[in-house]
């Protein structure tokens, strides 16, 4: 059952515009590249991450190392009984370089309620100790339930709680464009991202 855009929010063009702006302010935030991770929270945050890398590198010495992180594993809204704590906790970072010591930005497409951010910053933590995290998504549509704030922002999106929003890139939908669904309608994303 195909779902209903109510609005399109970002076309490509405001996209890669977005993205051209946050790879500029993550260079001057961190006076450089240099000890700077940027790390994709799967599925679409990998390749929002590699797309700020190669913007980076097309105006800046060197290049910035990318990683992933699968949270699945971390969600404290996985299960709400205490089954999800007696788990062990999976290995699910492939990052080339050691995160100790780094300026490590996570990436991640939409922040709504937090949660997936902690997960994140949890398995980031399993891996090693980063200097410093900050935080690059592409849409903040508020609803916040943990104090968590973005670094770097592509755009702000009041949402009601009943709206989605669908991130949609290229590389594994076809197109590049963010768009608003209705109310009732499928996302990619779990609930409390």
């Amino acid at each position: 059952m195909a779902v209903a855009e109510k609005a399109v929010i970002l076309d490509a063009q405001a996209v890669r515009r977005a993205l051209v702006r946050i790879a500029h302010e993550i260079v001057e935030r961190n006076k450089g590249t240099e000890d700077v991770v940027l790390v994709g929270i799967r599925t679409r945050g990998v390749h929002l991450a590699q797309r700020l890398s190669a913007m980076i590198a097309s105006f800046e010495e060197g290049t910035v190392p990318v990683g992933s992180l699968d949270v699945t594993h971390y969600r404290d809204d996985r299960a709400r009984s205490g089954e999800a704590r007696r788990e062990p906790r999976i290995q699910s970072a492939d990052i080339p370089v050691s995160v100790t010591g780094r300026r490590v930005v996570l990436v991640d497409d939409v922040l709504y309620t937090g949660r997936t951010v902690r997960a994140a910053m949890d398995a980031l933590i399993d891996v090693g100790r980063p200097r410093s995290i900050q935080l690059a998504v592409l849409i903040d549509r508020g609803h916040r339930e943990l104090p968590i704030r973005p670094d770097y922002v592509g755009k702000n999106v009041p949402t009601s709680r009943e709206e989605t929003v669908a991130v949609r890139l290229q590389e594994v939908d076809g197109v590049d464009r963010v768009v608003i669904e209705g109310a009732g309608g499928g996302s990619s994303r779990p609930p409390g991202s």
